[in-house]
């Protein structure tokens, strides 16, 4: 089975689709995906679907399975099976139970949530899907409710019955030095700009390869990310916002369009200037080009999301409220702020204790 990539007809849109064995593509989840992608999912999802999709597909095709008469049990089976390594799953080796895990939590409750949601889309389309991925649970104290709970009391509600728990990962960072010497190992004005922006700003690498010069206001000193298509595929995942930067970015952004922009015409800010097509806006490819040249030339094995967590974790480290942190991040609310930024490592608990004059002057001694 293949992910392959398509392009929406009419739009022009890109997007992805899953073919078979016989390279035609599986329906059930090619309407799926289209679905996906008519509501506005970011390609990156919609792939990211496709490939979880595919899984599920190999192992029912693998099972002699039928999607629609899947039950509880054969999703469990799934979770095992992707556990496996790949010559595992297809039966031609023994696994031994010593062996670690091949995928992890976070990885196989991903693929559970992408089978979860084509089921529901399923239901709600009309097929006859059985009661795979929902358990019957009655409603009572504590935990989440659905709407309207009040009016249909004591009735029965559908959860999702299969989640591996997976232990909380702290968003990785980078300290000052690496990020400056990331910085000092461009050797071009473009590239500079561009990881000194997300390392300023906060912002995505999509919604940075997405900016126009129009989004950029110099004397304001402001870069504002605004949702819409773009030729490369670059999106502003969480919507519009506006984030005030220092003079020194734009300075560099200055010296970038003086010494390297020159007089190409285009209203991306980032684009091809010593490749082919010039003028043309950069691409998600060639910007991860750069990543891995500059892992290479540092040794810091980065990854540009980093950045953006780097400056959240520095806005909040300095006392910037919560909730101006999550607007500047483009969260949908403070709760994923806290969900991704709310805990405290023992270096942030010692600063706060000593802020509070708790481990110095003592009143006792030991």
């Amino acid at each position: 089975m293949l992910v392959h990539p398509v392009t929406a007809p009419g739009s022009g849109i890109r997007s992805w689709t899953v073919l078979g064995d016989d390279d035609v593509p599986v329906v059930p989840v090619d309407l799926f995906l289209a679905y996906l992608t008519d509501i506005g999912r970011s390609p990156n999802t919609v792939r990211a679907y496709a490939f979880d999709l595919k899984n599920y597909w190999e192992f029912i095709s693998f099972r002699g399975l039928d999607w629609r008469e899947a039950r509880l049990e054969d999703v469990g089976e799934f979770v095992a099976w992707l556990q496996l390594p790949p010559a595992g799953r297809s039966g031609e080796v023994a696994v031994l139970p010593s062996v670690t895990s091949h995928v992890g939590a976070s990885t196989v409750n991903r693929k559970l949530a992408a089978v979860n949601a084509f089921y529901a889309h399923q239901a709600r389309n009309g097929a006859g899907v059985g009661d795979l991925l929902a358990a019957w649970r009655a409603g009572g104290r504590g935990g989440w409710k659905p709407f309207l709970h009040h009016i249909s009391k004591g009735e029965p509600y559908r959860g999702r019955a299969i989640a591996l728990k997976a232990p909380k990962k702290l968003p990785r960072i980078l300290t000052v030095a690496e990020a400056q010497a990331i910085l000092d190992a461009c050797t071009r004005l473009r590239d500079r700009f561009f990881f000194a922006l997300l390392y300023e700003s906060g912002c995505r690498a999509g919604e940075a390869l997405g900016l126009r010069h129009e989004d950029i206001a110099a004397a304001e000193q402001e870069i504002t990310v605004v949702a819409r298509e773009n030729a490369n595929g670059a999106r502003a995942k969480s919507g519009g916002r506006t984030v005030p930067v220092g003079p020194e970015l734009i300075r560099l952004y200055a010296d970038y369009l003086h010494e390297e922009y020159g007089s190409i015409d285009s209203d991306h800010v980032f684009v091809n200037i010593w490749a082919e097509p010039r003028g043309h806006a950069w691409a998600y490819q060639a910007a991860y080009d750069l990543v891995l040249r500059l892992r290479a030339r540092t040794g810091i094995a980065f990854d540009p999301h980093w950045f953006r967590h780097g400056a959240a974790t520095r806005w909040l480290r300095d006392g910037v409220p919560v909730e101006v942190v999550s607007t500047l991040l483009g969260h949908s609310s403070v709760a994923v702020t806290y969900s991704v930024y709310g805990h405290l490592t023992a270096e942030d608990a010692r600063a706060a204790l000593e802020r509070a004059g708790w481990l110095t002057g003592r009143e006792m001694t030991w």
